[in-house]
């Protein structure tokens, strides 16, 4: 049994059942250490006491906390299948729970993330969403390589909307990067178009005219780093 995966499954359906948005708020609910919840996360330590806890005090399935199964109790938040579409209008069936055939997606929220040069590993996932995992490959993507981020801000606009998911592929980190990358720009986490110019310095561009490109010269490269390009775009369906 892949026991990272069932925590992160377990914890998942205990923010569910808890009213909580992040590894953090879950930890505070059970009073522990605002990294706590993240550190059995990365050990696979399944919470059992703590489902255990959720389950008598709330009244919900023993059965759906820990292995998922049936339906998830009335009245808690769920994304549909079929919620999302990719960039090139394909649609991408998403779940809240683990289902044959879908590929667990951790998703953080880069404007919370704490940065200065910790990785996304080491951060709170905001929650994990389920992709089909035919139609990741149809991207050409690896589900143990892709995280999802979310976009804050209107610096990529019209290309990424504030509150858009974008799909990341940690694998693709080239030398001579081009394109849309989820970069740490002096411990800051940032998705900006890349473009190399001469003398080997990259220029970070945003989509949106009324931000200014900034240059980093081969002197400044070693405080930026690739985390991942931007493969596809999340947006809801209105």
């Amino acid at each position: 049994m892949d026991t990272k995966r069932l925590s992160d499954e377990v914890i998942t359906r205990l923010k569910m059942a808890t009213n909580t948005k992040s590894d953090s708020e879950l930890s505070a609910f059970f009073g522990w250490s605002k990294t706590a919840m993240t550190n059995k996360r990365q050990r696979g330590s399944v919470p059992y006491d703590e489902a255990v806890q959720v389950s008598v005090t709330q009244g919900i399935s023993l059965d759906w906390l820990i292995l998922g199964k049936g339906d998830a109790p009335e009245g808690l938040k769920q994304v549909p299948s079929a919620a999302f579409s990719a960039d090139d209008g394909a649609p991408l069936s998403v779940a809240m729970k683990p289902s044959p055939g879908f590929c667990s997606i951790p998703m953080y929220d880069i404007e919370a993330a704490a940065g200065d040069g910790r990785s996304l590993e080491q951060e709170n996932i905001e929650t994990t969403l389920y992709f089909e995992g035919e139609q990741l490959s149809a991207q050409g993507l690896d589900p143990t390589h892709v995280v999802g981020v979310k976009v804050r801000g209107d610096s990529m606009e019209s290309t990424l909307s504030d509150g858009d998911w974008v799909l990341v592929d940690r694998s693709d980190r080239p030398d001579r990067p081009e394109g849309v990358f989820l970069l740490l720009v002096e411990g800051e986490r940032r998705i900006k178009r890349v473009q190399r110019v001469a003398g080997g310095a990259w220029m970070l561009l945003s989509d949106n005219s009324h931000y200014q490109p900034e240059m980093i010269p081969p002197e400044k490269m070693p405080s930026v780093e690739l985390l991942g390009r931007c493969v596809v775009k999340i947006g809801r369906i209105a």
